[in-house]
């Protein structure tokens, strides 16, 4: 992971960590690769201090979105995708609202990848998609981890977006795990 761009509300620096050198590396490198955020933990003051970012959805969508300012203004990056938080609860209203803070900053072409979750809500966003057209339309990507472990993503697929593993691995550690890769 990377070394936060914002320690406190005040604070706004994005020169710490490698990752903003590598995705210039990797554009130069090629052109039309796409990138892609994802949080993976938030400072404490995201949360006011509950440990939760959906404490206050203004500090939390303020945070991603300097993210986003930041890679554009100081590295000429345009963030294809971004994630709501890995491998943690997700929050629709949290998600309609990043949408919107997003939309208002200029990123209306950054799709939100949602949820990005495994265990037992791995596909309870396809769910929450399907009553909340808000959701629906904030949500460009249904990301979750290890989708080929359900049997039935009709919810999902009904929602006509894509779904995509978006962590994956072998399940065997032998020749028949390379067959999940193939």
């Amino acid at each position: 992971t990377e070394s936060s761009h914002m320690h406190s509300a005040d604070d706004l620096n994005y020169r710490r960590g490698y990752e903003w050198w590598l995705m210039v590396e990797a554009k130069k490198r090629s052109p039309d690769i796409k990138l892609h955020g994802l949080p993976w933990t938030f400072p404490g003051w995201v949360g006011s201090g509950s440990g939760s970012p959906y404490q206050n959805f203004t500090l939390t969508t303020e945070y991603v979105v300097k993210w986003l300012e930041g890679a554009k203004a100081v590295y000429g990056l345009e963030i294809d995708y971004i994630g709501i938080w890995n491998e943690r609860s997700c929050n629709a209203a949290y998600v309609i609202a990043l949408r919107k803070a997003m939309d208002k900053a200029g990123f209306r072409k950054t799709i939100i990848v949602a949820d990005d979750h495994n265990e037992h809500q791995r596909l309870w966003i396809c769910d929450k998609m399907a009553k909340s057209k808000d959701l629906a339309d904030a949500v460009g990507v249904i990301g979750t981890h290890y989708a080929d472990d359900f049997k039935d993503n009709s919810v999902c697929h009904s929602l006509n977006k894509p779904l995509w593993s978006s962590e994956e691995s072998s399940s065997y550690d032998d020749e028949n795990g390379a067959a999940c890769w193939a």
